[in-house]
């Protein structure tokens, strides 16, 4: 009788322990939005949660035929986004490039090239940053603080080199996975899904995002969030200190 008790304890005990870690599983993703760095050597994946603002990012290495209509639909909404641009992409796409940023959108590296850099040694993660930033700064002569890695690769070594280069890793807490080419609809869902305070949505310069683009700018809007660049949406806001644009 005492050993069919114990048996009974121990079962109880590993079913409760199995149910935990599968509710831990199931709620990574509320969990990843509350991971803001805070020694300046870890990713970025979302500002102050605090403060209504989302950034919108397309990350930029194909998809040229769909930026202008992008840039139209972000001008109609009056919306600043943040685009992270490969070395190699401005190098082929220069006043593409230029438009962009004369459009007062937000210019980001995104790598020289479309590589998985954590495959790259140390030397090999600086040239894969300083070469896109040196593209970019003989075409627009601007330096920027932001670097999103390709497919959003990383390891501690290339947040440590990223941040003795002065950049700040970004990455996201709202994925479209839009390069699986899903219906506009599903997009726009992904991203209401995730909506939150301080969120980064990441997109690819598609036609499925070019046709959720104008919903979801709407939908985001209409539950009371600001779209900004992802440099304000990164600057610490004060208690009741209140934004004037």
């Amino acid at each position: 009788m005492k050993v069919f008790v114990i048996q009974l304890k121990k079962s109880y005990y590993w079913t409760l322990a199995a149910l935990l870690v599968m509710g831990l599983f199931w709620y990574t993703d509320i969990l990843s939005i509350v991971n803001v760095p805070v020694s300046g050597i870890a990713p970025y994946y979302h500002g102050d949660p605090k403060v209504p603002n989302m950034s919108l990012t397309i990350n930029v290495d194909w998809g040229e035929e769909y930026i202008p209509l992008m840039l139209e639909i972000l001008q109609q909404k009056n919306v600043k986004a943040t685009f992270f641009i490969t070395g190699k992409w401005v190098e082929k796409f220069p006043d593409l490039v230029r438009r962009i940023h004369k459009s007062g959108h937000e210019i980001g590296l995104h790598g020289y090239s479309h590589v998985d850099p954590t495959k790259l040694t140390y030397i090999g993660m600086v040239q894969h940053i300083k070469k896109n930033e040196e593209v970019i700064f003989n075409i627009l002569g601007i330096q920027t603080n932001l670097y999103a890695p390709p497919s959003g690769d990383y390891n501690k070594s290339l947040v440590e080199v990223a941040n003795e280069l002065g950049y700040k890793l970004i990455r996201w807490s709202a994925d479209t996975i839009d390069w699986q080419r899903p219906s506009p609809q599903v997009i726009i869902n992904r991203v209401m899904r995730k909506a939150s305070n301080g969120g980064i949505v990441l997109m690819h310069p598609i036609e499925q995002t070019v046709q959720a683009l104008p919903k979801m700018i709407d939908n985001l809007q209409v539950k009371g969030y600001q779209l900004v660049t992802v440099s304000k949406l990164l600057q610490p806001v004060k208690s009741g200190e209140q934004d004037e644009n």
